[in-house]
């Protein structure tokens, strides 16, 4: 009995689940027959927004210490912050920090003010990440390797330069997932035009001679 992709990709993310805290995660580019892209961002913009990432983290570490658990999620230039701080002044400083942080276009702020996340809290919403991936990797219309997905107490933030079609796909997909409360779609949506352009050329046929 074969194992299907989906359950080894599951597999993969349980296992980065035990490495750290962090619900954001993406897929590693995979060969066969799954419909996996390469990140539709340019390398630039990727080095940009783990640059960012970093910067932003160590700012609200310095500034905020341990009494805010915050996730700090950049897609070009667009910073998603997740998770909880005690107090709304907090809420607003670490905006304030991180809107400061050069390149940063826009800042969108998802922090509750609340007690803090527990460890069966996050790990759970690291489940429904891996679960959501998963099913990305199973559709045979989505490019699973396009989307990053945020989970933060059962809100699903997904991310990523789609066409219309893909964000509505992958939205009803992820609707369908158990554990997920809401989905909050913070898609660039592109053209299928736009997409096609970023596709590699199909490969010849066996004894076909490449296009000159």
């Amino acid at each position: 009995m074969k194992t299907s992709f989906a359950v080894k990709a599951l597999g993969a993310l349980l296992l980065v689940s035990t490495l750290g805290a962090c619900a954001p995660l993406m897929i590693a580019g995979v060969a066969g027959t799954a419909m996996v892209a390469s990140d539709r961002r340019t390398s630039g913009a990727q080095l940009e927004d783990e640059s960012i990432e970093l910067r932003a983290q160590a700012r609200i570490r310095d500034n905020l210490g341990e009494r805010v658990h915050v996730n700090v999620t950049s897609f070009n230039r667009q910073v998603l912050l997740t998770g909880e701080v005690t107090a709304e002044k907090d809420r607003q400083a670490v905006v304030q920090l991180v809107e400061r942080i050069e390149n940063v276009k826009a800042v969108v702020n998802e922090l509750a003010v609340m007690p803090l996340s527990n460890l069966s809290e996050r790990s759970n919403d690291l489940l429904i990440v891996a679960k959501v991936k998963a099913s990305f990797v199973d559709s045979r219309d989505l490019f699973a390797n396009a989307f990053k997905v945020v989970t933060e107490r059962g809100t699903v933030y997904l991310m990523g330069r789609v066409t219309q079609r893909e964000a509505n796909s992958a939205t009803q997909l992820t609707r369908n997932v158990s554990g997920v409360n809401k989905v909050v779609r913070l898609f660039e949506i592109i053209s299928e035009e736009e997409l096609r352009n970023l596709l590699p050329p199909p490969a010849p046929a066996d004894g076909a001679k490449p296009a000159k």
